[in-house]
């Protein structure tokens, strides 16, 4: 199996790339669109443990959309073939001083391109 294989590399870093515009901009048509719609769909976030799509979807919906921006750092993407991946960063807001927020997402390729299949989010003291 080709790990970071480049073609499929550029790929994933592009759609996690449009998934971050949507995600600071609340562009929840578009953060619907790149999750997987299925009930297997689990998404873990910081307050919330969310089975399934339409669990996720109503979160979205429900969700503030003001103080979204943040910072990314130490982003990791690697792919496994050309149809599996995952991304890990971390994040920063302005709203949450002395606090690293952390991302991983499970990325599969489905019919319809790049989808996210798992997720995690959580909020913690920033290590000294």
């Amino acid at each position: 199996m080709e790990i970071n294989r480049p073609d499929v590399l550029a790929e994933v870093e592009a759609v996690f790339a449009r998934y971050e515009v949507a995600l600071t901009t609340n562009d929840v048509e578009v953060l619907d669109e790149l999750f997987h719609p299925a009930p297997t769909t689990i998404r873990y976030g910081a307050t919330e443990n969310l089975y399934g799509i339409e669990e996720i979807r109503a979160f979205r919906l429900s969700r503030p959309s003001a103080g979204l921006q943040r910072e990314l750092s130490q982003t990791v993407i690697t792919t496994y073939g050309s149809d599996f991946a995952t991304a890990s960063t971390l994040f920063y807001r302005d709203a949450a001083p002395g606090k690293v927020g952390r991302q991983m997402q499970t990325w599969v390729r489905m019919a319809q391109g790049w989808r996210v299949v798992a997720a995690h989010v959580s909020m913690i003291a920033e290590p000294a």
